[in-house]
């Protein structure tokens, strides 16, 4: 609960690099200079010189600065952190404990934005945790798909720790920055393979950034809790740079149940792409044949893995272009087309000639124009199709905070062929 907000004096909260007072502007240099109170880090009041104010260290137990600021009536009171004071800083909790009308907040360059900077890449899109606060194993999942990364290491795990952990699971497609001290004259910036980093001792004061090397894709998680049908994606090794076509784990748990599968349908995934829905497919028709159809030859080869990996026997990788690929297979109980490709209201059209009677054909796409194709056709050929706009959202911690990643919407429909 918040101490009353309308009592005692000002406080700023100034965030301040390795430079000290030669690196901020003048009138947070003069905030600070006039300030009857300084409370801070060792490390960051060491970098102001001495002076006539107070001074209060922030230490493990942060209920007796609390209390001091609290108390503070008349004056300047400056809390002095490193870098943005609201980038996984203090500012949040002391605005919640003493209320945020106590409070200004002069931020100063984070070193996350920094580090990102020496290594010249924009880290708007990318994957930041501070390992201080979360833990390796949650992180390393994360980082299994990335295509960026920043951490703030720690003393528990420091960078080489960090690319050890990397590389006993397999991962091993990133150039790694460590970079350290920055700002200060001793800064550094060290780049290397994650095995040479993992040989490496470092300061306690370094951000660690990861970069995907480019084409190379994800090393699935372990299969350890592997479901029938409905497995999260990074269970999937997935083809780089077009990770995100694979079906989403929701969006295949809801064609899945509306394929209507039994324990010994034949079935056909068109444009399988990683092959995800053809896997889980296989798992659910047990004694029967699941035929993957795909004409890229990479995402032909991770088809070929991901079935390996999930010990799926009655699966056949098909490379060819549909619908020439599908000439010689045995009809099918069950269909599944996805994509965005403007030929899949064509390969519909043709792959429900082939359905079996009372057999059932399932369609996903993210595209509107897809959709309305879709639907025309299924409607003119089965007198009725199912719809389905799926919108889901996936929480993940980012920023010591709960929010909301959302995935494109898609479409699902579905038709049974009439059995006359």
């Amino acid at each position: 609960m918040a101490i009353d907000s309308q009592a005692g004096g000002r406080i700023y909260i100034i965030g301040i690099g390795d430079d000290g007072l030669d690196g901020i502007t003048a009138a947070a240099r003069g905030l600070i200079t006039s300030a009857s109170l300084l409370v801070g880090s060792d490390h960051t009041l060491g970098l102001i010189p001495k002076s006539p104010a107070e001074r209060v260290v922030l230490g493990a137990n942060l209920e007796p600065v609390v209390a001091r600021l609290a108390a503070h009536a008349s004056g300047t009171a400056v809390v002095l952190v490193s870098g943005d004071p609201l980038f996984y800083g203090i500012s949040r909790f002391l605005c919640e404990k003493l209320g945020k009308n106590r409070f200004d907040v002069v931020p100063h360059v984070s070193s996350m934005q920094l580090a990102f900077a020496r290594v010249k890449e924009n880290w708007e899109e990318a994957y930041l945790t501070n390992l201080a606060s979360h833990t390796l194993e949650h992180a390393i999942e994360r980082i299994r798909s990335a295509e960026k990364v920043g951490m703030f290491t720690s003393e528990q795990h420091s960078p080489a720790g960090v690319a050890k952990a990397l590389l006993d699971r397999g991962i091993d497609y990133f150039t790694a920055y460590v970079c350290e001290n920055l700002g200060s004259p001793d800064e550094c910036v060290t780049q290397g393979e994650l095995k040479e980093i993992a040989a490496e001792e470092f300061g306690p004061l370094n951000v660690m950034i990861l970069i995907r090397k480019p084409n190379v894709p994800d090393r699935p998680v372990e299969t350890i809790g592997q479901r029938l049908f409905g497995n999260p994606d990074e269970m999937f090794q997935q083809a780089k740079p077009k990770k995100g076509l694979l079906t989403p784990a929701e969006a295949r748990t809801w064609a899945l149940a509306e394929m209507d599968l039994g324990p010994r349908s034949v079935v056909w995934d068109i444009g399988a792409g990683s092959g995800s829905v053809a896997i889980e497919a296989a798992k659910i028709a047990s004694g029967g044949t699941t035929y993957a159809i795909e004409m890229d030859p990479a995402d032909h080869g991770l088809i070929v893995s991901n079935a390996e990996r999930f010990g799926v026997r009655n699966l056949q990788p098909v490379l060819g272009q549909a619908p020439e690929a599908w000439t010689g297979l045995p009809d099918p109980d069950a269909v599944f087309v996805g994509g965005l490709g403007r030929e899949i209201g064509r390969l519909v059209d043709l792959a429900y000639e082939r359905l079996k009677p009372g057999g059932r054909l399932v369609a996903n796409t993210g595209s509107i124009e897809n959709l309305a194709e879709l639907q025309a056709t299924l409607q003119r050929k089965a007198g009725h199709a199912n719809i389905w706009m799926l919108n889901v959202a996936r929480g993940t911690h980012q920023l010591e905070r709960i929010r909301f990643d959302a995935l494109n919407p898609t479409f699902v429909l579905s038709v049974v062929k009439p059995a006359s």
